[in-house]
């Protein structure tokens, strides 16, 4: 029993990253409906971003994810203005091969530049690790800060989509993005700031997978940004409890997966959403609707 809880305590950890991420995609694709493949790689930028603050001298954790989540909100907005946004009435297929595009052009951008390059680099320890042991249960302060931080992030996003008036502009973009406009709503304005919330969450979670896995290279970002958008879309894609849901539990299922086999813990992303696909097509929180053509 102890052991199955010291594993659910793994798996909320990195369940933590995988919320993080997940929302930026269905946060995006729920306003815009953009599937934006170069997400994950707004987490890269964002975790080499913290890695470069921490050789400051001086720079402590709070710099490093402050730092992370401002270099990744800037660059997510930027992706937005310069490629998205003139492709916004275009067809969702061009739109898609634009964020194809987008993710190969900064990958291959940060691989040529110096101070990244193909070479992994080592990720510096942010928080001294501490294991506290609780009833034969081991925890450590970095599970602790990590779980509590992407805790409040995920209350906080629910208090500003839910209970603000950005949030409620967002929501009604989502509903319809003509009438919205036709009442009054900055559509443009909306867009670029949920740009930038689901940049910020993505550097955080860049941060918080650079702890748990301390070695930075430029195809992280493609990586686990794509288990994160299997999160997404196994919580029902546009839906952000979908997301928050669909990134623990995906995290969870993993841990236990690759406690068993690590060649399982990989693939069980895939048959989890090819489960949940064949019994909800549109996930766990997602709602099937009709498209008017």
């Amino acid at each position: 029993m102890s052991q199955l809880i010291q594993l659910l305590i793994y798996g909320l950890q990195l369940g933590a990253v995988y919320a993080l991420v997940a929302l930026g995609y269905t946060m995006v694709y729920g306003i815009v409906r953009l599937i934006n493949s170069a997400h994950g790689d707004f987490l890269m930028l964002g975790a080499y971003t913290a890695f470069f603050i921490s050789l400051l001298n001086g720079a402590g954790l709070v710099a490093c994810i402050l730092g992370a989540m401002l270099a990744s909100g800037i660059i997510a907005v930027t992706a937005d203005l310069l490629a998205f946004k003139p492709m916004r009435d275009q067809p969702k297929f061009t739109a898609l091969i634009t964020a194809l595009g987008v993710s190969t052009f900064i990958q291959n951008l940060s691989r040529a530049l110096p101070f990244i390059g193909p070479i992994p680099k080592p990720f510096p320890t942010l928080l001294e690790s501490r294991p506290f042991e609780v009833a034969g249960i081991t925890v450590t302060t970095v599970q602790i800060f990590m779980i509590v931080l992407a805790t409040i992030l995920l209350l906080l996003l629910s208090y500003i989509v839910g209970k603000t008036k950005i949030g409620r502009a967002m929501r009604a973009v989502a509903l319809d993005r003509d009438a919205s406009a036709l009442m009054g709503v900055d559509i443009n304005r909306v867009i670029t700031i949920t740009f930038f919330i689901g940049g910020c969450l993505a550097g955080v979670g860049g941060v918080f997978y650079g702890i748990m896995y301390p070695t930075l290279e430029v195809s992280i970002g493609s990586f686990l940004g794509n288990k994160a958008f299997i999160a997404a879309v196994i919580g029902g894609i546009g839906n952000i409890k979908g997301a928050m849901v669909g990134g623990i539990l995906m995290g969870v299922i993993e841990i236990y997966a690759t406690s068993i086999n690590a060649d399982v813990g990989f693939g069980v992303f895939y048959l989890f959403l090819i489960i949940i696909l064949l019994v909800k097509p549109a996930g766990l929180f997602g709602k099937l609707t009709t498209e008017k053509v």
